[in-house]
């Protein structure tokens, strides 16, 4: 019966003893209990071996004596068979479970004597001593004082013992560290020594509670988070599951150089089994459909230091339904949802009006909340029923009055709309399967409302015809197509870019300072007793997320006649399909036969190789019936590779500067080339002849692109201009007109261009490693994002393409990464580190085909950032790649002067 949540917060538990309870000695009522004794750092608790007792707790503050009577005194009560006796007396004492009933504690006030006899009379004067100790403590006028006094009574009892070596699970097991620390559960704390060896990390508790050695095998971790823990950087939570909320330990050091030891050892054991995940990692997996809008949250207030271990910073989720009335819950309308956009605070107008007029008018430092939207309060607010003693330790052994307990959900929704100091959020057990925090399972009495009615079971709204149903509603409404249209809007809140400043301002979203990470230095402050308070008065209050992101949050991609369900990201909803099963169009089959062939990318086979120039190959080009392969190469030439007499057909130099690309004109009349003599060559395949010359750079021209008669050319000259080009007739001798309709300025020379698929965005990538998103309507700059890595003093981006659904940009270049970008808000979302540059690629948003610098081809997963499968291939870098439009056949060409080609084998 006995737990840690018997003691007040931040207090300790050191030690226990066998003994009798003696009541009413030498009377007629004399009554002995047998249990155990237990020396906190505030207070003496017994817990009877007999469970229709209850648990005696004696704070420590209220004794009046503690003593060991000797044995020569005349009216010694303990002269008769009680040798190894204690007397405590003391002015009040509580009596917790009775009947072994969880309830409000009983305060029996009133001098009392409680007589502990201990089994071991031995240890009689070292535990009077222990007591007398820790009662000077709690004497003491200010917490500060109080809290120091026994930190240094805690610190000497952990340097007297270590780590028990014998609790290891292998005598070959080698001991890397050892230090001490704290376990941290919700509202506890216990310390204890931390032992990291080559197999395990070990926890061995100073009390040996709740067992001797809490044992984590480190082959079976795979999340390791640091964490800040009151304020201070010395928390670090450990899980051995990839997508469970609650934690395997979370352990609190006593200073930073320990904690960043112990990650580090961990961190290097794991880094070869799993990827470390950040935010971008996790958001492009969340954009692109792989994990849920639950998981992504989830894994989100992971990063920002939430965890179920800490009731100050546990977990937020967003409220997300506001129709607690209707009959039927309608996820098709809007009205249906709250705005995601707005803090809780925000959503009632009129409140908000009158909040902003305070703070108009309040002294700096403004704020417009007295109250946040995560504290420990609320989250056990919530789940009281299943965690009563959780309440109880909170609230000094009480529960809330019964009007204020969560009685129902439209009460509470109600109240965080039209209430003056409620704000609050929700907890992930709203958007879980276990539906026992809403029903009284256990019984509790949590009081009488006003009208009569007994605080039982949360009321539902009309449209949950039970918890179970409640649940799985409020499931359905988290991953329904307008929460993941709109969910950006609430995370810019939490964690992103209006957490903080100006921003926050605009939002309506500013909660007093004392919330924010980095809003008070603890070590700045040298008085105890207002490190003590204030350190308290921030864990009591709530504390904000830590800031995940500082620009806006990309939206997700809403697949087409997909459902999001948490289960599987992939199932397709008949319902939702404008066609029949057996009806399916033309456009579905390419789509299924190019998503076959990505995810058998990996079969890739070589089917030919021809060496056909004498430079490396810089360019592919292929007919659209596939009959003749155009390259280009830095040997200065053209050249036409017929597939079926696999011979040249054609060799064309138009000067002796290389060749950096080609492409065909649709038609497949024509064939254009960029070269490093500043010109761009038009070549007509049916007449063998150089067909014009667009002289419109002043350097080397690195990459073309032709879109709806349109030609976008890049250049060393630091420009990409944009043409309209109206065709000559070929059989006379009039010329293509060029009339120039944008010219994008750079600071630096271009190297790579690309196209969205509707042909308005245009990305372009810099020598410097810049890669900007213009609007080519406007010709503007929609964003810039730097992917300088400052290893290299030049920064060479190789290649970057659009995702087919034109949301993401992937680059890569000589820094040996791939770096994802977000075409809507520029933001880097996610990068792939690899052992050497990759010189060219195609993907599908979730697998890379990449050829490297080595020569080899590489299959990519780029949400897992790991390699899948190695293709060998040219013998230097492979320089250039062709893949057609089913996604099963690839040409690549190479340093080596050869082209090759690759079909996929099922």
């Amino acid at each position: 019966r006995f737990s840690l949540l018997l003691l007040n917060l931040e207090e300790y538990y050191f030690e226990q003893h066998t003994a009798n309870h003696i009541i009413n000695k030498d009377c007629k009522e004399e009554r002995k209990f047998r249990g155990s004794l237990k020396i906190c750092s505030k207070s003496i608790i017994f817990e009877p071996d007999d469970n229709i007792q209850p648990i005696i707790k004696i704070p420590l503050r209220d004794c009046i004596s503690i003593k060991a009577p000797e044995d020569n005194e005349a009216n010694n009560p303990f002269t008769r068979n009680t040798s190894g006796g204690i007397s405590v007396v003391c002015s009040q004492v509580f009596l917790i479970k009775e009947r072994n009933v969880i309830a409000p504690y009983k305060t029996v006030r009133g001098r009392t004597e409680h007589l502990f006899q201990l089994d071991v009379a031995g240890k009689v004067g070292d535990v009077v001593q222990t007591l007398h100790q820790l009662y000077r403590a709690s004497c003491l006028d200010k917490m500060g004082d109080q809290a120091a006094m026994i930190t240094a009574i805690l610190q000497s009892r952990l340097a007297r013992t270590s780590f028990d070596k014998n609790r290891f699970q292998s005598i070959s097991e080698t001991l890397h560290m050892e230090c001490k620390a704290e376990m941290v559960t919700p509202l506890v704390t216990n310390p204890g020594h931390v032992c990291v060896t080559d197999a395990n990390l070990y926890f061995q508790p100073l009390n040996g509670y709740p067992k001797p050695v809490v044992q984590i095998t480190l082959q079976n971790v795979r999340r390791i988070y640091k964490r800040r823990h009151g304020l201070m950087p010395l928390g670090l939570e450990v899980f051995c599951t990839e997508n469970d909320l609650c934690s395997d330990i979370y352990l609190k050091f006593y200073n930073y150089q320990d904690r960043d030891e112990v990650y580090f050892l961990i961190a290097t054991y794991i880094e070869n089994h799993i990827a470390e995940h950040t935010a971008e990692s996790y958001m492009l997996q969340w954009q692109r459909g792989h994990i849920s809008n639950y998981q992504y949250l989830l894994h989100l207030n992971n990063l920002a230091d939430r965890s179920c271990n800490d009731l100050s910073q546990y977990p937020v989720f967003p409220w997300i339904i506001a129709d607690y009335s209707s009959s039927v819950l309608d996820l098709t309308k809007p009205e249906t949802f709250r705005d995601l956009s707005k803090p809780v605070g925000a959503l009632n107008k009129e409140r908000l009006d009158r909040l902003l007029t305070r703070y108009q008018e309040m002294p700096e430092p403004k704020f417009m909340y007295g109250s946040h939207y995560s504290s420990p309060g609320y989250v056990l607010f919530y789940l009281v029923r299943v965690a009563p003693e959780y309440m109880l330790c909170l609230q000094n052994g009480k529960f809330d009055h019964a009007d204020r307990m969560f009685n129902s959900i439209a009460e509470t929704w109600k109240n965080c709309l039209d209430g003056a100091t409620d704000f609050k959020e929700l907890i992930p057990e709203f958007y879980e399967n276990d539906s026992s925090f809403l029903v009284n399972s256990l019984k509790l009495d949590l009081g009488k409302r006003q009208g009569g009615k007994m605080v039982e079971d949360v009321e539902l709204p009309p449209w949950a015809s039970g918890p179970d149903d409640f649940l799985q509603k409020s499931q359905e409404a988290l991953e329904s197509q307008y929460v993941s249209e709109h969910l950006h809007e609430w995370i810019d809140i939490i964690f992103g870019y209006k957490q903080k400043g100006s921003e926050a301002v605009a939002a309506h979203n500013v909660f007093h300072p004392l919330t924010y990470e980095g809003g008070v230095d603890l070590n700045s402050i040298m008085d105890p007793n207002e490190k003590v308070a204030l350190l308290t008065q921030i864990l009591e209050f709530g504390q904000t997320p830590k800031q995940l992101f500082t620009i806006p949050h990309p939206q997700r991609i809403i697949p087409k006649l997909k459902s999001l369900s948490r289960t599987s990201s992939h199932s397709v909803s008949i319902a939702e399909s404008p066609v029949s099963p057996n009806e399916e169009s033309f456009e579905d089959l390419t789509e299924e036969s190019i998503t076959l062939a990505w995810n058998n990318i990996a079969k890739l086979k070589l089917d030919k190789q021809y060496k056909i120039h004498k430079e490396a190959i810089t360019g592919i080009a292929v007919t659209r019936n596939g009959s003749s392969v155009f390259t280009t190469s830095q040997d200065s030439t053209l050249k036409m590779f017929s597939k079926e007499s696999k011979t040249i057909q054609r060799s064309v130099s138009f000067s002796n500067m290389a060749l950096s690309s080609c492409l065909i004109l649709p038609g497949d009349t024509t064939v254009i080339s960029s070269s490093w003599d500043n010109h761009i060559y038009f070549y007509s395949i049916a007449f063998g002849r150089q067909q014009d010359i667009l002289m419109g750079h002043d350097d080397a021209v690195s990459k073309i692109c032709w879109r709806d008669g349109r030609l976008y050319s890049a250049s060393w000259d630091s420009t990409v201009k944009v043409w309209h080009c109206v065709p000559g007739e070929t059989l006379s001798n009039k010329k293509h007109h060029f009339e120039l309709l944008a010219e994008l300025e750079h600071d630096v020379s271009v190297n790579i261009i690309d196209l969205n698929a509707a042909n308005t965005i245009l990305a372009s990538g810099t020598k410097e490693g810049t890669i900007s998103v213009w609007d080519v309507t406007t010709a503007t700059v929609l964003h810039q994002t730097e992917c300088l890595n400052m290893l290299y003093l030049l920064f060479l981006l190789f290649a970057f393409f659009f995702c087919t659904d034109s949301r993401h940009l992937l680059s890569t270049g000589k820094d040996c990464c791939f770096k994802v970008i977000d075409v809507q808000t520029g933001m880097l979302i996610s990068s792939v580190t690899t052992d050497e540059p990759q010189r060219c690629f195609k993907w599908d948003g979730n697998t890379i085909l990449s050829g490297s610098q080595s020569g080899e081809l590489l299959i990519w997963d780029l949400l897992g950032g790991k390699i899948i499968e190695r293709i060998q291939g040219h013998t230097g870098a492979v320089m250039s790649m062709w893949m057609n439009e089913q996604c099963n056949s690839v040409i690549t060409g190479g340093e080596d002067k050869q082209i090759m080609f690759w079909k996929l084998q099922y």
